[in-house]
């Protein structure tokens, strides 16, 4: 083993070791491992912030790539609209700020999501009102299966609700991503894209649609996600967590009517992947849980799983008798790490509030964080 563990590098902080780990800052050195590794048919993960990850207390037995790139550059642009190729390692929340800076608007509501660029197309990062999907362009990735150095479009990727063709099977490395970003050419601040959030709206006190001062919203958003304790604060182990820990479960508008009445829930826009999502008569009837892939937005309806596991009886700050591992008390879709957390205590704490949901409401919740060597 490298003797480098995954707690030490994952926001959760738990995982075990990785037999290998090596850290590339050159993007052709990176390729050339990559593609060694692969001819060996030896097992291998991408490492980028180790924001969304959550790997086994017996650690990994494979050789861990971790992502030292960092850069942007400014590519061919229009009036209105500036092209940038970003390097996958370098920090979101940094090339978030250093957008907003230079007057770019695009991506302003996913200020403070931790991680790297080069993970933010695989999950489709999104918050409030945006997904990196509305400004992606493109990105360079080196595909496995292949081993070519490949420029796939945003409509070859899949993108779908915290998903990606990526994210689902296809695999590879992301080296760079290209982004399409506002480029605001009136007098005064650089304006933000149509706020398109009610809550973000609401603390910013303007209209949904109003479009404010980029460096407001900037802020507006991060003063949202210190409050659910979703910015990492190394004083604060109620912040030690791998984000929100479920996705908002889409399901069929039939369903969703059989739920209480104060349940929220908000249509789906867009043709879209059905959740892991079955009622229990259907599981009672033997049908497979996953419902069909796509359907029409009509039939769609997505729930809060914050809704669903609060009133399943598990309110913040609830942890399972002796364990380390406890719903945020802040946020309930936050697992955290309160000190000394084993990955396995926090995925006995995911089961037990995926079981109390399904019991509860017949949905069974699925988790946004890669989990290796863990099944919930």
């Amino acid at each position: 083993m490298s003797g480098q563990l995954f707690r030490d590098h994952t926001t959760l902080g738990v995982g075990g070791p990785a037999r290998g780990w090596e850290v590339f800052a050159d993007e052709q050195e990176l390729i050339r491992r990559a593609r060694q590794l692969w001819a060996q048919e030896e097992d291998w993960l991408v490492l980028g912030g180790g924001s969304n990850l959550v790997v086994a207390d017996e650690g990994f037995d494979g050789t861990v790539l971790q992502l030292a790139t960092a850069g942007v550059q400014r590519l061919d642009s229009r009036p209105g609209v500036a092209r940038l190729r970003v390097a996958a390692g370098m920090e979101w929340d940094a090339l978030v700020s250093r957008c907003v800076q230079e007057g770019l608007a695009g991506i302003e509501a996913l200020s403070g999501i931790p991680g790297s660029v080069g993970a933010a197309p695989v999950q489709n990062i999104g918050a409030y009102g945006q997904e990196i999907a509305q400004s992606l362009a493109a990105i360079e990735f080196l595909e496995h299966d292949s081993g070519e150095l490949l420029r796939l479009g945003a409509p070859e990727l899949g993108l779908g609700y915290r998903s990606s063709a990526l994210k689902e099977g296809r695999r590879g490395i992301v080296l760079a991503v290209e982004l399409f970003l506002e480029e605001y050419g009136g007098s005064g601040p650089a304006l933000s894209r149509p706020v398109a959030y009610a809550q973000l709206a609401a603390a910013l006190d303007v209209p949904l649609g109003a479009r404010v001062p980029i460096g407001q919203l900037r802020e507006a958003v991060l003063g949202l996600r210190r409050g659910k304790g979703m910015l990492l604060d190394p004083a604060d182990p109620d912040t030690r967590s791998a984000g929100s820990f479920f996705t908002n479960p889409i399901v069929r508008e039939s369903f969703a009517r059989t739920l209480p009445a104060e349940a929220p829930r908000w249509p789906v826009d867009e043709m879209t992947e059905e959740a892991v999502v079955t009622p229990l008569s259907d599981l009672a009837a033997g049908e497979p849980l996953r419902l069909p892939r796509r359907v029409p937005s009509e039939h769609q309806v997505k729930l809060s799983a914050a809704w669903l596991i609060e009133h399943a009886g598990i309110g913040r700050g609830y942890r399972l008798p002796g364990s380390r591992a406890a719903v945020s008390g802040k946020h309930t879709l936050a697992i955290t790490n309160t000190g000394g957390a084993t990955a396995e205590e926090v995925a006995q704490l995911a089961r037990f509030i995926v079981g109390r949901v399904q019991s509860e409401f017949g949905v069974i919740l699925r988790p946004e964080p890669l989990l290796l060597g863990i099944e919930l």
